[in-house]
């Protein structure tokens, strides 16, 4: 891999210890946006202000610092966040195993990918393969950059991955949300049919190439007209809001059967422009 890591240690479980280093496997794609001033364009940054003088502030005498009390900070060094905890920081420590499903989807949070480091090939080797035989996956807690993370790490196609995990307390209930079940909505066996029958008309291998930033494009789109129109510095007028649709009383299988529909006339000409293809 040709960046860099961003944590290097080892995988603990039993007396096994694993050496590895970790990557990341995502990259942010928002654009890069800055904030400018409307009357002249120029660069609006943001300060770090001494809240007590109002003079700015290096990154040199900037330090991190716990208030226990209002306005009373204790400071805390990088060696402070080293020796917390020693082993938490050097070490990424099995707690369990267990299935992949078993983890509810909200808990999911950044993945990285893991490599083995030098030295550490032949037990890497085997983690990942006894991970993939019992198809299961390694719950365990390590910390990187001063916070602690819960993890997971499953076996990939060609390498482990290890997938922070938001801890229980991280997760807000959902106490104003009202769930609706078969039983309180009142459906009738014909509407679950029909249903069932539209879930599977739908249903499909994931494809996640199929699926890309779609408004990222537009924008930037948007962006080259603007620069090739020379209009690098006007301000495009708000468009009429379309009216939106409001929330409206529909007749359930009526809206089932037009979705069975439409995929059946979809699904055709998909296959009529296939077999066009073809013959040409």
């Amino acid at each position: 891999m040709s960046q860099r890591s961003l944590w290097r240690g080892a995988i603990s479980f039993g007396l096994v210890y694993v050496p590895v280093e970790l990557y990341s496997a995502s990259q942010e794609r928002s654009l890069s946006l800055h904030f400018l001033d409307s009357r002249d364009f120029a660069p609006v940054g943001y300060e770090r202000i001494n809240k007590r003088t109002g003079k700015a502030v290096g990154w040199k005498h900037i330090v991190k610092g716990y208030e226990y009390q209002k306005g009373q900070y204790v400071a805390l060094s990088d060696a402070d966040f080293r020796h917390a905890n020693v082993k938490a920081t050097e070490t990424i420590d099995i707690a369990n195993f267990t299935a992949l499903a078993d983890i509810s989807p909200e808990f999911y949070d950044t993945p990285y990918y893991l490599s083995p480091a030098k030295g550490g090939e032949k037990v890497y080797a085997l983690l990942h393969e006894t991970l993939r035989a019992s198809q299961k996956s390694a719950v365990a807690s390590f910390v990187m950059r001063g916070r602690q993370h819960v993890c997971v790490i499953i076996p990939g196609q060609r390498a482990m991955m290890l997938i922070t995990l938001r801890f229980a307390d991280e997760l807000l209930p959902p106490a104003k949300l009202t769930a609706a079940t078969p039983k309180s909505s009142n459906l009738t066996a014909g509407e679950r049919t029909m249903a069932k029958k539209l879930v599977d008309e739908m249903t499909s291998p994931w494809k996640p190439q199929q699926f890309h930033d779609s408004y990222r494009e537009d924008l930037m789109r948007r962006i080259r007209t603007k620069i090739k129109k020379k209009q690098t510095h006007s301000l495009a007028s708000e468009p009429e809001e379309s009216a939106r649709p409001k929330a409206q009383v529909i007749d359930l299988m009526d809206a089932l059967k037009s979705s069975l529909k439409l995929r059946t006339t979809h699904g055709a000409r998909q296959a009529a422009a296939g077999a066009k293809r073809r013959r040409a």
